[in-house]
């Protein structure tokens, strides 16, 4: 199964697949680095039973972790782990999104906006991001199954 990604239309399919995912959180990441109060008010609006300490430590880390491991998927720097790890996080977002939604929370996902308690009467749109976020867990499954692509920082460090 592994040998798809010696094929050269797979090896295109996983630079989209990287592109796809990596630039998701990339871009998730760079729209929330720049207020990371705000990406601590977007981890609380999810009501989840943690520590307080431990929502900051989120709200704090998440930005940094999506820039980081974002941009080694854009350029293919270990990407079967690299992907692994983002594939992990959406199935994270996944679960808070799905409880948030079971629990009739209002609430902005902030996933690519600042995220938190929506104004009264304004309708959340869970559903969507849940849909969108198994988009890119497929992006990141594709990615983890055949790494290997035409252009990639693997390809050029360790002929992968």
């Amino acid at each position: 199964m592994a040998d798809i990604g010696e094929r050269s239309w797979a090896g295109w399919v996983t630079l989209v697949a990287r592109l796809v995912l990596g630039g998701s959180m990339f871009y998730a990441g760079a729209l929330k680095i720049g207020n990371l109060k705000q990406s601590v008010t977007a981890v609380e609006a999810y009501q989840l039973p943690f520590p307080d300490w431990f929502e900051k430590l989120v709200g704090y880390c998440l930005p940094v972790f999506e820039l980081v491991v974002g941009a080694a998927v854009i350029l293919g720097l270990f990407t079967r782990w690299t992907s692994v790890l983002l594939s992990l996080l959406l199935v994270a977002y996944i679960i808070g999104l799905s409880q948030a939604m079971a629990r009739g929370l209002q609430i902005d996902c902030g996933c690519f906006t600042e995220g938190g308690a929506l104004p009264d009467g304004e309708e959340s749109e869970l559903g969507i991001s849940i849909l969108r976020d198994i988009g890119f867990l497929a992006a990141g499954v594709w990615a983890i199954v055949w790494p290997k692509s035409p252009v990639s920082l693997d390809k050029m460090l360790f002929d992968e």
